[in-house]
């Protein structure tokens, strides 16, 4: 199995949770004194270990550039980001964090299982995670995401949404503490979007591990999350940290009820002030 600590929700902790990532005061321009352009502005948050936070925001709020920020891949002018501690650059080096983008980005020439090992091939620390006990069984990975019986296939034999759940697993495979997730669902029909959605929550549960997921969708962002980080834009900045009342486990069937729709009416109001 993955080897980490399954995630209880609704059972209350003798101690509070840890903080997975720590975000003070932070900003990111962009361009030259001249020409400046200010994506984020004195950004504040803490994000708990194992919790499952969405972003969500208009366009142009910040939301994929503060993801890319813990993940060490975008400049910060101003500000401090801390993941379990330690810097974006050394949790990144550490390989404290997985990226799962919009597209599944798989090698063509691969099949499932192969795609699911790339990253112990790769980079300085592969010789490190080939070790026993410092990687999770691609074979268990892919039977987590419903994919058993699939790792011979090439990429262009699957659906977009069986692709999705290949980067997944492959995300998952370095055990990451933390998955950050930018728009993984958003070029997907709704009815697989919402299959996903639940997989995605039960991988969630199964493995403990912190989730960032950056979303356009309302109910989306309702439906996934813990919290809610609504960005508002021009520049962006944190309107709110809301918390999202609504038990676990989830099924789609929540999304019909009086509470559901009064958490997404609520973030639909914030969502047009934030325009």
């Amino acid at each position: 199995m993955l080897g980490t600590a399954k995630l209880m929700p609704n059972v209350p902790l003798t101690e509070p949770a840890a903080t997975a990532v720590s975000i003070r005061n932070l900003s990111v321009r962009f361009g030259d004194r001249n020409n400046e352009f200010t994506a984020l502005s004195d950004v504040s948050v803490d994000i708990p270990e194992g919790a499952f936070v969405t972003m969500l925001g208009p366009s142009g709020c910040g939301k994929s550039t503060l993801l890319r920020c813990v993940a060490d891949l975008v400049h910060i002018s101003e500000g401090s980001i801390s993941v379990f501690g330690r810097s974006p650059q050394e949790a990144r080096q550490s390989r404290d964090f997985a990226f799962v983008f919009q597209d599944a980005t798989l090698l063509p020439w691969r099949n499932v299982l192969d795609n699911v090992r790339l990253p112990l091939e790769v980079g300085k620390h592969a010789q490190k995670h080939t070790m026993p006990g410092n990687y999770a069984d691609p074979h268990e990975l892919l039977a987590m995401v419903g994919l058993k019986g699939r790792e011979n296939s090439l990429p262009h034999e699957l659906s977009g949404g069986m692709r999705q759940r290949v980067a997944i697993a492959r995300a998952l495979i370095t055990r990451p503490r933390i998955l950050l997730m930018d728009e993984p669902f958003g070029a997907l029909d709704e009815i697989t979007r919402d299959r996903l959605n639940e997989e995605l929550l039960r991988v969630w549960q199964e493995t403990g591990t912190t989730i960032l997921f950056v979303t356009h969708s309302i109910p989306e962002a309702a439906f996934l999350g813990q919290n809610v980080l609504m960005l508002q834009a021009h520049p962006g900045r944190v309107k709110e940290f809301m918390k999202v009342d609504l038990p676990f486990p989830r099924s789609l069937a929540v999304r019909d009820t009086v509470e559901f729709i009064g958490v997404t009416a609520h973030l639909r109001r914030l969502l047009e002030e934030c325009l």
